[in-house]
């Protein structure tokens, strides 16, 4: 299946659209179904072995409530984590700021593009569901910016197989909106799949790379820093 990216909805409505706010909820199921959240606390457990980082940033983080759903589970290893919830849309509510100051980390909300990134130390750095939105060029670029910025990158994306889009195109059974109907399976042609990401990954000797299947639909990679 060629890969193919298209615009998705949710990107075009604006951020308090019921329609927007209906197809993030579905997202929070979605995630959790796709096991994002326990796939990505895996991968940082397993790939970050000095002390607690200090600072997690998310790309595209949307509301927050993805990480929010991996703090849950690592915060208890992790204590007093800053973290920087980067999106273009200020769109993270003052009940998911509280969640994650119950959990002892520090959240904040940086605004803006995610190539206008500010230049800083970020320990890790993640995204979810988000790099498929970037055609080869951009995001070779933005892969570029991320290996200047952090010693450990992990981001889990829509598998780009058969099985996948057939699913994302039974979300009507679970009640999922127009948006969400229509973005699922936009999203699935525009996966990953085998190593396309470590293809573009502008530092192959300086880094480990690991680029898999996981999940019943994700697609992961990891990218640790060796020197």
């Amino acid at each position: 299946m060629k890969r193919l990216v298209q615009p998705e909805l949710l990107d075009t409505l604006p951020p308090d659209d019921p329609r927007a706010r209906r197809s993030r909820r579905d997202l929070h199921r979605v995630n959790a179904w796709m096991r994002n959240p326990a796939l990505l606390a895996r991968a940082l457990a397993n790939h970050w072995r000095a002390p607690a980082p200090r600072q997690i940033t998310e790309l595209g983080a949307g509301d927050g409530n993805f990480l929010l759903a991996v703090a849950k589970t690592i915060a208890p290893r992790w204590p007093k984590v800053n973290v920087a919830l980067l999106d273009r849309q200020p769109i993270v509510s003052s009940a998911t700021f509280a969640a994650f100051t119950s959990l002892g980390w520090r959240a904040e909300a940086v605004v803006t593009d995610v190539f206008a990134w500010p230049p800083a130390n970020h320990d890790i750095v993640i995204t979810n569901l988000f790099l498929h939105h970037f055609e080869e060029p951009r995001l070779a670029e933005l892969l570029r910016l991320i290996v200047a910025r952090t010693r450990l990158f992990v981001a889990l994306e829509p598998r780009r197989a058969a099985w996948p889009l057939f699913c994302s195109r039974m979300l009507w059974v679970i009640g999922g909106n127009e948006v969400t109907r229509h973005d699922a399976p936009v999203s699935v042609r525009a996966g990953f799949s085998g190593p396309e990401l470590s293809a573009l990954w502008p530092d192959r000797k300086g880094w480990q790379l690991t680029e898999q299947s996981a999940g019943p639909f994700s697609h992961l990679f990891i990218a640790q820093k060796t020197t």
